[in-house]
């Protein structure tokens, strides 16, 4: 994450802003990070599951929310645009503008060599302190690989790898299952990466 301005905002100041930026940006302790576009994978793969989400939910009181629906952490101040994010039952947002999501069940970010760190370090420290997080998601857009990290009763957080191109990946938070063949269709990955 780069820091994209020099001067410090309150989140107030910068919930103005970006509600009138064309373009997205994060926000944490009172900077502003602007967030790069992604790879024709990135967005295969994510519009994929998107897809693969909204028939499995169809019906069902969870929803899946693309990129565009900001979250924040309020233990922690981030604001974030999660790849992905599954809300169960009554969504709550910050303030009547409906915006900014205060209560996903799941998030996913699809991981890109450029985001990987941030996705699997900060971010996910940041994510934990949701306390409706109930599943956090890893998918890569470079090879065959999905990490389900699922919150345990102690606290602890269990991880399940998902890497069979025949498999499916479980999210029993809100009970569904996607294909890794339906993840992963009209994706080419590099060379030397198997399917």
């Amino acid at each position: 994450m780069e820091a994209a301005l020099q001067k410090r905002l309150t989140a107030s100041e910068y919930l103005v802003m970006e509600r009138l930026a064309e373009t997205k940006r994060e926000f944490l302790d009172g900077e502003v990070f602007s967030m790069a576009g992604g790879t024709h994978n990135h967005s295969q793969v994510a519009s994929n599951c998107l897809g693969s989400l909204w028939s499995a939910l169809r019906g069902h009181p969870c929803r899946p929310l693309n990129s565009d629906m900001r979250l924040k952490i309020e233990g922690t101040g981030l604001y974030a645009y999660p790849d992905l994010q599954v809300v169960c039952g009554a969504a709550q947002f910050e303030d009547d503008r409906l915006d900014t999501l205060l209560n996903p069940t799941v998030i996913m970010e699809f991981l890109s060599p450029s985001t990987a760190g941030w996705d699997r370090g900060q971010k996910f420290w940041h994510y934990r302190h949701l306390e409706s997080l109930q599943q956090y998601v890893l998918i890569s857009a470079e090879q065959s690989l999905v990490e389900v990290f699922t919150r345990q009763p102690n606290s602890g957080w269990l991880l399940d790898t998902f890497e069979d191109p025949s498999g499916a990946v479980e999210l029993a938070s809100v009970g569904c299952k996607i294909s890794l063949a339906d993840l992963y269709l009209g994706v080419e990955f590099p060379p030397g990466r198997l399917r």
